[in-house]
């Protein structure tokens, strides 16, 4: 009897260990993009004149390592983009925006982002802006990041919390496309 309560209440913490966190199951669920592309459409905040509207948008999942997803972000001919994603040691996820020249070479306003809170859930995960965004954009010092993924889309957002900014593209994964070249 003594046997029994004692597996009784150490059980729980077996089924607890066994489930990964909800951030490995995002970060799963966009790993098995890896090497497909899928084009996106603005669903709020696109604004005439403002690089965005009126242009292809395409994601691409290129590469995925252990601890690192590269997508580029292409917007029109412009191959500049690249959204990071690294696996922290926690389980928690850190998002970069990755700005490129032409040559290559990164461009002054990149390596922005944040790194989520806590392991958020299987469908969605918050990068608030960190310290580095703040000192380099101080209006996006109140910037928060998110991606949604489920079986048939994948979005990409932006709030700008106190003000009305607010941008989300969301990109239909039912529908791979040719896959694109590669980024600057």
């Amino acid at each position: 009897m003594k046997q029994l309560f004692l597996f009784l209440l150490i059980a729980p913490y077996f089924v607890i260990a066994q489930n990964p966190p909800d951030s490995l199951k995002f970060w799963d669920s966009i790993k098995s993009h890896c090497g497909k592309a899928y084009e996106g459409t603005i669903t709020a905040g696109g604004k005439e004149g403002d690089g965005f509207v009126g242009e292809k948008l395409v994601m691409h999942v290129r590469n995925c390592e252990d601890r690192t997803i590269r997508i580029p972000f292409f917007v029109g001919e412009d191959k500049s983009r690249t959204w990071v994603l690294s696996l922290q040691e926690d389980n928690r996820i850190l998002l970069k925006h990755d700005h490129r020249h032409k040559d290559g070479s990164e461009e002054e306003v990149t390596q922005y982002g944040g790194l989520s809170t806590n392991t958020g859930l299987p469908n969605i995960q918050f990068f608030p802006a960190d310290e580095h965004t703040s000192n380099l954009i101080p209006l996006a010092s109140t910037n928060v990041w998110w991606f949604t993924i489920d079986e048939t889309s994948l979005t990409y957002n932006l709030r700008r919390i106190g003000s009305d900014r607010l941008f989300t593209v969301k990109f239909d994964l039912t529908a791979e496309i040719a896959t694109p070249e590669a980024p600057w």
